[in-house]
């Protein structure tokens, strides 16, 4: 990574926050007549709400995954008498009669193992939640090494889709399609992304 591509990365965290950040794909950089310019996708996941925002807010709770259903500490801030309270707790009633069952929630056979046992219960309820949500963003930015503009950096960043974290390798892939190079981006991890921010300077590569 170059000096260049750290201060990229910097200026991305100012754009995004650094602590919502799932992964970073940074292309390498290319000059072409006196100007360098690079790209990276990054993907962002949503901030966690606060566990009082929908009260505080009067709005109703989000519509609880499989697994805070059955956990009993679990109460979204629904009026008693409400019909939405009334739905939770049949949607409750459901999850823990299906658990006890062993059975899915969604009354088909329960897959099995390759042993032949049942798939536990706890993995069951995982899987029957939705994949989390990202936003993916396109970096670019473009540095002047020439001329009267010398030293000038530009840095955009835009949301491009709201998706799960596979399709991150889709808008990669278009990203080398557009720009016409076949060269493999750098897939930086959250730790690695934070690391690159603080990294001195005198390991970077020139």
């Amino acid at each position: 990574m170059t000096e260049t591509q750290q201060r990229f990365l910097r200026a991305i965290a100012e754009r995004v926050p650094k602590e919502q950040v799932v992964e970073v794909h940074l292309f390498p950089a290319i000059r072409q007549g006196g100007v360098e310019t690079g790209v990276a996708v990054v993907a962002e996941r949503p901030p966690v709400p606060p566990a009082d925002a929908s009260a505080a807010n009067g709005d109703h709770a989000e519509p609880p995954t499989v697994v805070g259903l059955i956990d009993p500490d679990f109460a979204p801030a629904l009026a008693a008498d409400s019909p939405e309270k009334e739905a939770f707790e049949a949607q409750r009633n459901h999850a823990e009669a299906a658990i006890e069952a062993r059975a899915p929630l969604d009354d088909e056979a329960a897959p099995e193992r390759e042993d032949g046992v049942e798939t536990d219960s706890a993995q069951q309820a995982l899987e029957h939640q939705a994949p989390t949500r990202l936003t993916v963003h396109t970096a670019r930015y473009r540095l002047t090494l020439k001329g009267v503009d010398r030293g000038k950096w530009e840095v955009d960043v835009v949301a491009e889709a709201d998706a799960p974290l596979a399709a991150v390798d889709a808008v990669v892939r278009g990203v080398q399609r557009r720009a016409g190079e076949g060269a493999e981006p750098d897939r930086l991890t959250a730790d690695a992304f934070l690391d690159a921010l603080e990294a001195p300077v005198a390991t970077l590569d020139r």
